[in-house]
């Protein structure tokens, strides 16, 4: 399988999945929000985002199975035996899209195994498409501007005024707790899969989530993030995050650039 000749196809999808979103986040106030049974909120912008990313996948070749935070999960028996799998999020920070802050994305990753092996970040509002190929590399283009590579800025964490990346929407003890390890840190706000993707794109240095996310908010970020020279590691472990487990709930996990020590 060339992933080289696939990726484009991944893109525009994404693309067009993104304008989905904006159709309804253009169209005035309603949005269609409803609430799951977690609590988590859901909008006619997740739904048409889900179905535009369905429907093209389905027509790539070779098909492969997919999962996504929108449709109905089948069993952890059946998707164990899966070699390579669609992980798709298609609209990654909802509460941002409610907000109408712009800083939303859609993902879609190709999964082998526990591995991404590469993955589309793309933010609709300001049409930043993120692309990565496990040994590849990772690029981005904004817009029609010219492609560029991706890369992570090497770091020490004994430097003073380090960025690290915080959720708009989740700032919690345990957060505080690691960020005040550094010296005079420089905070940077952002939502959804944009925590990783400001990292890759060499703006700030660190992202901690000591807090519950799933599988499908991190894989497509991840690979762009690890073929920009980053990591994503398991908090405590220090091992990288693993994908299709029983639990699709991820570890605390620490998002790092270029780090040097």
């Amino acid at each position: 399988m060339d992933l080289n000749k696939i990726m484009p196809e991944i893109c525009r999808i994404s693309v067009e999945a993104g304008n989905a979103i904006l159709g309804v986040y253009e169209a005035g106030n309603d949005l269609g929000v409803e609430y799951k049974a977690d609590d988590s909120p859901l909008t006619k912008a997740d739904q048409a985002s889900n179905e535009e990313i369905c429907k093209g996948l389905d027509l790539l070749d070779p098909k492969f199975p997919i999962i996504s935070e929108e449709n109905k999960l089948c069993t952890f028996e059946e998707r164990s035996q899966y070699e390579h799998y669609w992980l798709i999020d298609p609209l990654d920070g909802t509460k941002e899209f409610i907000k109408r802050n712009g800083e939303f994305t859609v993902n879609i990753a190709l999964i082998k195994e526990h591995t991404p092996i590469a993955g589309v970040v793309y933010v609709p509002v300001t049409e930043e498409l993120f692309w990565a190929i496990k040994g590849e590399g990772s690029f981005y283009k904004k817009g029609n501007e010219a492609v560029r590579k991706l890369s992570c800025n090497p770091f020490s964490k004994k430097e003073s005024g380090l960025g690290i990346v915080c959720s708009r929407s989740h700032l919690n003890e345990a957060t505080s707790e690691f960020i005040e390890q550094f010296d005079s840190p420089n905070l940077v706000s952002k939502g959804s899969s944009l925590k990783f993707t400001t990292i890759a794109k060499g703006e700030a240095h660190i992202y901690p989530r000591l807090a519950p996310t799933m599988e499908w908010d991190t894989a497509a970020a991840q690979i762009v993030l690890e073929e920009a020279g980053g990591k994503v590691i398991h908090a405590e472990t220090k091992k990288p995050l693993q994908y299709n487990k029983e639990d699709l709930l991820n570890p605390h996990f620490i998002a790092y650039g270029n780090l040097v020590d």
